[in-house]
């Protein structure tokens, strides 16, 4: 028997179903990422789309709108193959996509020169293949479910489902059933069935505080909130899932759990790209920026193709919803802007006076921003008082008293979101008084304690521009010496983690430790990582005695804290939920004082 690597190779490396709206249509399809030099045959990726549009008429589909999406450098370049499908049909339409791309480059000769697999009927016959496929969309099709399915959205009622179970309504209006064992429409309760407030929120940075920061102020309304997120699923404050669920897997669980009021959930940019939304129905969406993040991954090289993918949450916003977008972010606003809804447009910035924020004001829009130290909104609906001063932004724990700026503009954003959502004014307002002012409000985000007279900031920074944000913060503290740990996952090319590197240094730190993610290795040799980090300090006049190396996240942080005097300020980009709880409780430790009071 032939090992794995003797085995011919197959003509594409991924075909997935994505059961929601998606970066390429509003509503479910089927994407393909193409293999060999073949893909390279604009012949052949037209070929494709005919086989697309034929079979799915002979099968009665609605129309495919197929689509070939070209990235990467040019001179490698992948290809994505993407068409709408139906619901009921997914799995079938993915062997839909594969048979045309298979066939096409059959076509074209690219199989036999490369000595590519088929998987699917080597056949171009519409007579013997409709059948064949009919008899796959039959087997897939469950009756029951399409039933359920129709009975709910005739009542304007969410439906949620995965392979092993479906719902019918949103959180405490919710029910769950195994797809084995669904009942029939005329069995439901369905006058207890209902929907409940909903807001997405994505973006390159801030989307965890931005959705814990809403979370809060729904609860302060008298809410329960349900929220996901990288960290996990909380319901009421208690966390009841722990991991990364920023995913639709998150949002399921948020949105199925029976004492959810009000659903918050982070949406990250590998749940979109793989599966698309969970959801079709949310209240608002927020994009709290874009940034080169995660490129090379999904057919994502551009910061204008995170954008895109960022901007499906757009997809799900109501008729009566409002899309909350970053009006400084030039390339967000760009991409984002003309999926929003028509007319459900709220923008926030750091700036109150930013000429975009000012013009959509002046166009009858709301927007919240800061001006002369206070923080401004700007509510177009509000009737008498659209203007409404939401206290001093020093006074606000979250910017460190006016020196975290980056959380200004996701408290800006959170703002708009909660208003969209429903919740009043007085909460938000009181909400903004408080959150942040204990480590418990947004762990691992922006935490500062105090350190034997040192100041300590820990946080997730995974990025150029969130590692560029906090060690500005850590500059405006004044430190007598500035300390750092530095690490990153290994899903980043070579560029992006060197850039991580520059950054770093641009900022001068006098001690790196610089660690190794052994759970976040994505494919790279152990080592890798840390080894370009210290060669890029190293090139960017960080001297070896100022740059180390301790693999393990929790001694790296250690040995900054052991290193640590009086007036001196320690950065913690911890990664790990492992290594912060532990870090926590030393922090803490430390005596009356800790954590430090959130002002500068």
């Amino acid at each position: 028997m032939n090992s794995a690597a003797d085995e011919p190779p197959l003509t594409f490396d991924d075909s997935r179903r994505l059961p929601g709206p998606n970066r390429w249509f509003d509503r479910p399809a089927v994407v393909l990422d193409a293999l060999g030099s073949a893909a390279q045959d604009e012949s052949a990726v037209a070929a494709w789309a005919q086989r697309v549009e034929r079979l799915c008429a002979a099968l009665g589909w609605p129309a495919p709108q197929p689509r070939a999406h070209r990235h990467g450098p040019a001179a490698a370049s992948g290809l994505t193959l993407a068409f709408a499908a139906p619901e009921d049909a997914l799995f079938t339409a993915t062997e839909v996509n594969e048979w045309a791309w298979e066939r096409s480059l059959a076509a074209h000769g690219s199989l036999a020169a490369e000595g590519r697999v088929l998987l699917q009927p080597a056949s171009d016959d519409l007579d013997t293949l409709r059948p064949e496929f009919l008899r796959r969309a039959a087997a897939e099709r469950s009756a029951p479910v399409q039933r359920l399915k129709a009975a709910a959205r005739a009542r304007g009622l969410p439906v949620f489902e995965d392979d092993d179970s479906l719902s019918i309504g949103a959180g405490g209006g919710s029910l769950t059933w195994p797809r084995a064992a669904l009942p029939l429409p005329m069995d439901l309760p369905w006058a207890r069935l209902h929907d409940l407030p909903t807001v997405l929120v994505t973006g390159s940075n801030g989307k965890t505080t931005t959705t814990r920061l809403l979370a809060a102020m729904a609860q302060a309304a008298g809410h329960v909130p349900g929220l996901c997120s990288t960290e996990g699923v909380l319901v009421g404050g208690e966390t009841v899932m722990r991991g990364d669920y920023a995913g639709p897997a998150g949002a399921r669980a948020v949105l199925r759990h029976p004492g959810v009021g009000f659903a918050v959930l982070e949406t990250a940019r590998g749940g979109l790209l793989r599966r698309g939304l969970a959801l079709r129905r949310a209240d608002a969406a927020v994009i709290t920026n874009v940034s080169a993040d995660h490129l090379g991954e999904y057919g994502v090289h551009s910061v204008a193709d995170i954008a895109l993918a960022k901007a499906v949450v757009l997809h799900a916003v109501a008729a009566s919803g409002t899309a909350v977008l970053n009006g400084s972010d030039e390339v967000l606003m760009a991409v984002a802007t003309p999926l929003a809804p028509a007319g459900r447009l709220a923008l926030f910035a750091a700036d109150h006076d930013h000429p975009r924020l000012a013009a959509h004001r002046a166009a009858g829009g709301s927007t919240c921003g800061a001006a002369q130290g206070r923080l401004w909104l700007y509510a177009a609906s509000a009737a008498g008082q659209p203007v409404v001063d939401l206290g001093a932004v020093e006074a606000m724990p979250l910017t460190l008293g006016g020196a975290a700026g980056f959380n200004l503009e996701n408290i800006a954003a959170a703002v708009l979101a909660a208003l969209a959502a429903g919740l009043p004014v007085s909460a938000v307002q009181a909400t903004l008084q408080h959150f942040g002012a204990r480590p418990q409000d947004n762990p691992g985000r922006l935490e500062r304690w105090a350190w034997r007279g040192a100041t300590v900031l820990v946080d997730y920074a995974h990025n150029p521009e969130g590692l560029a944000e906090l060690l500005a913060v850590a500059r405006a503290l004044k430190p007598r010496r500035l300390g750092l740990l530095l690490g990153q996952a290994g899903n980043r090319d070579d560029a992006a983690i060197a850039e991580l590197a520059r950054t770093a240094a641009g900022f001068a730190p006098d001690r790196v430790v610089v660690k190794e993610l052994p759970g976040m290795l994505r494919g790279r040799a152990p080592g890798e990582v840390p080894t370009l980090i210290l060669a890029t300090l190293h090139q960017a006049g960080i001297t070896r005695a100022q740059a180390t190396l301790e693999p393990d996240e929790g001694r790296a942080a250690a040995a900054l804290l052991d290193w640590a005097r009086a007036g001196d300020v320690i950065v913690l980009p911890v990664h790990t939920a492992a290594v912060r709880d532990p870090l926590a409780q030393r922090l803490a430790s430390a005596g009356p004082g800790s954590p430090a009071s959130p002002t500068v």
